[in-house]
């Protein structure tokens, strides 16, 4: 079997699993930490969330990611990989109820990217320099039947803890095996500096209604400002403060959306200050002012109820809008 043939059978065989256990729309959690599976019926508005380090892969569909910089398409034929927690706006772009979407999302350990990369033989070189946090690459039929029996799983939970570990170190594996193996390596590996700045990236994620300093941030990881904002917007698109302006937004949007809370409130509790400097700051991201975007969401949501599940925003990605 060749291997455009094998990516087919591949495929198919992957988006059956993912309907067995994702057969509504929506995005659901497995008995397998990390997994989830995502399954929807039309296309949808640019979804806002904070996309964790993870690999996601699509059975049916296509779907984009968008970052400051540039958009990212995946599809059947390819996968996205994120090294770094990144506010990412996603969009699927091809679903209908005939031939939904689906697709899955592990998130990584680094813990053991490296481990199975000490087993890898063959010289793998760590970039000195930081790279982008996110890529699209080439699937390999290997790497699809991995996933595939990662899903299959989920038919017999009572080998769920003996095997999943084993199947994803496999598709760890894989990753490493392909053209992405140097940048999750580079990440993954202490005292680098991609991972240096994806320490600074969590902090800022875990802290991000505090005021942050720079300088501060730059210290912590024993870099000069000028190369920590060089290097940080490198692998974010983003500097600093833009990345946790962003965050910020996306986290106060959640609130107002799934918590109802005013504007006014929603801003004071992501860290802002001036309740008219975050109108603005909304405005600018989203086209339209905090309560009006707000509420043309819900009109649409109305208008769209007992759909697909997929309308989703927030920090960490919590929510149906996290990268799968």
């Amino acid at each position: 079997m060749n291997e455009t043939s094998r990516l087919k059978q591949a495929s198919q065989r992957l988006a059956n699993a993912i309907l067995r256990h994702a057969p509504r729309s929506g995005t659901h959690r497995t008995a397998i930490p990390d997994l989830t599976l995502l399954h929807a019926i039309r296309t949808s508005e640019p979804l806002e969330s904070v996309y964790k380090p993870s690999i996601c892969i699509v059975a049916q569909g296509a779907k984009t990611a968008a970052v400051a910089d540039g958009t990212y398409t995946y599809d059947p034929m390819t996968y996205l990989v994120t090294s770094v927690e990144l506010p990412i706006f996603g969009k699927i772009v091809e679903a209908s109820p005939e031939i939904p979407y689906l697709s899955l999302k592990l998130c990584f350990d680094a813990d053991v990217i490296l481990d199975v990369a000490g087993e890898i033989r063959r010289p793998e070189l760590v970039s000195s320099e930081p790279v982008r946090g996110i890529t699209v690459s080439r699937m390999s039929p290997a790497l699809l039947e991995a996933a595939c029996r990662l899903i299959e799983l989920l038919d017999a939970p009572e080998d769920i803890p003996a095997l999943a570990p084993l199947v994803i170190r496999e598709m760890v594996y894989r990753l490493l095996q392909g053209e992405q193996g140097p940048l999750l390596r580079s990440f993954a590996t202490v005292g680098s500096q991609s991972h240096l700045i994806a320490q600074s990236v969590r902090l800022i994620n875990r802290q991000y209604e505090r005021p942050i300093r720079v300088e501060e941030l730059a210290d912590a990881v024993n870099m000069s400002v000028s190369a920590f904002h060089k290097h940080f917007k490198r692998v974010t698109a983003m500097s600093p403060l833009q990345y946790q302006k962003t965050v910020r937004l996306q986290e106060a949007k959640r609130l107002m959306l799934s918590e109802a809370l005013p504007a006014a409130e929603a801003a004071f509790r992501v860290g802002y200050e001036s309740p008219s400097q975050f109108s603005r700051e909304y405005a600018r991201l989203y086209g339209r002012p905090p309560m009006q975007d707000v509420q043309e969401l819900r009109e649409a949501a109305a208008v769209g109820a007992g759909g697909d599940g997929i309308r989703s925003v927030g920090a960490g990605g919590v929510g149906t809008g996290n990268g799968e």
